[in-house]
């Protein structure tokens, strides 16, 4: 699980997202991008990790995130949805709806809407939040395709060869069905035990799983009670799904420290089952090795 850096203030024009604590516009009502439906993909959590960070190893893609409440994020989404299917796949359009998918916009760090990043191989090349001229935004792709051109694998008649068994694991995580496209990858890793796809899709799957039975005051629960491990590992859970890192990880390091024997031990364990969670490159993640590392040594 990989995750966008944070991106710079709101401009003028964008919608502030402590909206999102609204409920969503009742199905089929409010407007919607009337041509990104045809153009794009719409992202939510299920679908994150191969319709943005493995496309984006193929060609750039270009993530909306966007709101029907805001006039300005729909035209925002037709505009770029008519330079997409101009462009013919040379680039992705991507469309996050962040009243449904609201751990899709944390995970981007927007304040926000709309608000459109481009990403390439896996990271953030260049964003931007409010609306823009189609003159404007038509130079700002053309400079992203300059910028990647020749970098990526690009979108050719070429497509990497994928067994049965996989497509099949993807197409559950695609659908949204998180216990079919675990069965998959388990399968695929009792067949192949260092297949990367499947280890990470077992990580990740298995802790989506476990995380989205506990209760909503798990983090209160566990401030209450600072000694007790079970409590800890459910609101370090949680603070994991809210992309609160740092306080997910000091609660267990900090737990590490208060602890011995079999339940320290359990304790680490747990923690370094949620770093490689992440890319080992997260800065959360590197600092979180060295304050384990510091709690232990």
């Amino acid at each position: 699980m990989t995750r966008p850096r944070p991106i710079g203030p709101a401009l003028a024009g964008a919608v502030d997202l402590s909206a999102l604590k609204q409920p969503p516009p009742p199905s089929g009502g409010g407007a919607t991008p009337s041509s990104a439906g045809a153009a794009g993909v719409e992202v939510t959590e299920a679908n994150f990790e191969s319709e943005v960070l493995a496309r984006s190893n193929q060609v750039p893609v270009v993530v909306l995130l966007w709101t029907p409440r805001s006039p300005s994020s729909v035209q925002l989404g037709d505009t770029l949805a008519a330079l997409a299917a101009q462009d013919g796949g040379t680039w992705s359009l991507a469309t996050v709806n962040v009243d449904v998918a609201p751990q899709v916009a944390q995970a981007f760090g927007v304040q926000g809407v709309p608000t459109v990043v481009a990403l390439a191989a896996g990271q953030p090349l260049s964003s931007f939040q409010g609306s823009q001229p189609a003159d404007q935004l038509r130079r700002w792709v053309d400079s992203l395709l300059e910028a990647t051109a020749g970098k990526l694998s690009g979108s050719g008649e070429e497509e990497e060869t994928v067994d049965p068994e996989t497509a099949a694991a993807r197409a559950h995580l695609d659908a949204g069905d998180l216990d079919a496209a675990l069965t998959a990858y388990q399968a695929i890793l009792a067949a192949r035990p260092n297949d990367p796809e499947a280890k990470g899709a077992v990580r990740r799957l298995e802790f989506e799983q476990r995380a989205s039975t506990h209760p909503d005051d798990a983090v209160a629960r566990a401030d209450a009670a600072p000694d007790d491990v079970d409590a800890a590992f459910a609101a370090a859970d949680v603070e994991v799904r809210q992309w609160k890192l740092e306080a997910a990880f000091d609660r267990l390091t900090g737990l590490v420290k208060r602890t011995a024997g079999d339940e320290r031990t359990r304790v680490r364990t747990r923690l370094i089952e949620l770093f490689d969670l992440f890319d080992p490159a997260d800065p959360d993640v590197i600092a979180g090795r060295r304050k384990l590392a510091n709690a232990l040594y």
